[in-house]
């Protein structure tokens, strides 16, 4: 007999549980997909899982404010038993660098103003006092190891930074989708891992559901691609991506772990620290070690991926130039001759902002393009999806009158055609990503 079920969602990471456990709480009786064999373990386990709410539009700046308050409130969002094995959010502030390339964040104090989101403005003594390790010479641009001028201060100095004292990370990605996943299977969710769809089934102008890769058949009116590097994949099988001005494509990424300079605690002591002048952002990693990642200066080349399986999982030589890069900020850094981190994928979107969208395909819909900057947003993106996929399955027109969701914590509505697949390229994004 066919497998049915009110709605099939593609992935398992930290963003299709979240919308797996809004949907199984409404009463719809969902079935997750994964190839993978345990949830949580595509893109969502490379995750940097960085919770911040600074951002340089309103909507981004709103919604990550209103997904902090998940993260917060971690246990009793999800509901789970008190013996429950729960990722930790650990809430160490994020400071950020104020440049030229940011505009000194005032659009970022603007919108966090204006949404009661708060923050301080830190002076270049206040940045030295609370990490003593760092050097406030300025080197920007961001250059290449190779090019002569690598290294040297341009004469300049930071003169100060915006903290955002709420911000965070949680101690392990993984686990949280897993929690999420628990808790929608707690709420009547059906899960399946080693499960790759090979075929978006459609009938009479629908989506009718997915084949497996094993042949089998699984019917739903409502099908929900949020496979992360693969949901270009996805989106071409159904067939959806003729009318879209956004796409996405996986992006390979590797993120450096490095002991903090002898002397410092900077597991106990650090923060996240987004700094555009060396275009590299950090934060504590277990083991008093740092986490180092880029910021995409334009020096780089992005290493686009043809799919998401075949990429090159070693480190190369972006490592050594990120370690480097921030030796600049902590000259007291050691360099390690083993290299530590992650390598893995984001799914990005044009202009690095998401799609959180229906489809040309009815009953067919879009949750893409978010990796690397929207783990914080998790559980506030799969409660506006599912309002998103009842107010179009309820026979309301998303491309015409677009869905406008209150935030339920901030109080605030948001636009969710920020979010189209149809939008034009957003030139006030920042294009760059805290992953």
């Amino acid at each position: 007999m066919t497998q049915t079920a009110d709605a099939i969602i593609i992935g398992t990471g930290v963003i299709g549980a979240a919308l797996a456990l809004s949907l199984s709480r409404q009463g719809w009786k969902t079935l997750s997909v994964d190839r993978n064999t345990q949830a949580g373990h595509g893109s969502t386990a490379g995750s940097c899982a960085i919770i911040r709410m600074h951002y340089s539009t309103f909507d981004g700046t709103a919604l990550a404010w209103e997904g902090y308050h998940y993260w917060r409130d971690w246990a009793e969002y999800l509901g789970l038993p008190g013996d429950a094995h729960l990722a930790q959010f650990r809430e160490t502030g994020c400071l950020v660098m104020k440049t030229a390339a940011n505009g000194h964040l005032e659009k970022h104090m603007k919108y966090s103003g204006e949404l009661d989101c708060p923050f301080e403005e830190w002076t270049a003594a206040e940045i030295e006092a609370r990490l003593p390790i760092y050097s406030m010479d300025t080197f920007a641009p961001a250059r290449r190891m190779d090019d002569p001028a690598f290294g040297e201060p341009t004469g300049g100095r930071l003169e100060g930074a915006v903290l955002w004292p709420r911000a965070g990370y949680v101690n392990d990605p993984a686990l949280s989708a897993q929690n999420m996943m628990d808790a929608a299977r707690q709420s009547g969710a059906a899960l399946r891992t080693g499960s790759e769809v090979v075929e978006i089934l459609q009938e009479g102008g629908r989506v009718k559901g997915v084949r497996l890769h094993d042949g089998e058949e699984v019917h739903a009116p409502v099908v929900v691609n949020v496979a992360g590097p693969g949901s270009s994949i996805v989106n071409r099988m159904a067939g959806v991506t003729e009318d879209m001005t956004i796409g996405t494509r996986p992006l390979r990424q590797e993120v450096v772990h490095v002991p903090a300079p002898e002397g410092f605690d900077f597991e106990r002591d650090g923060l996240i620290v987004s700094d555009s002048d060396i275009a590299c952002y950090v934060r504590p990693e277990q083991g008093n070690h740092i986490l180092i990642g880029s910021e995409d200066p334009e020096c780089d080349t992005h290493q686009w991926c043809e799919d998401d399986i075949t990429y090159n999982r070693d480190f190369t030589d972006q490592w050594t130039t990120q370690a480097m890069r921030y030796a600049q900020r902590v000259p007291s850094l050691g360099i390690p001759g083993r290299t530590r981190g992650v390598v893995d994928l984001y799914d990005a979107s044009t202009d690095w902002i998401p799609i959180y969208d229906k489809s040309s395909l009815p009953g067919f819909y879009m949750a893409c393009g978010s990796s690397g900057n929207q783990y914080k947003n998790a559980p506030i993106a799969g409660e506006m999806m599912a309002a998103l996929i009842n107010y179009c399955e309820g026979g309301a027109d998303h491309d015409a009158q677009p869905l406008q969701y209150r935030l339920p914590y901030v109080g605030r509505e948001i636009d969710v055609g920020f979010y189209s697949r149809k939008r034009p390229i957003n030139e006030e994004s920042s294009f760059s990503v805290l992953g």
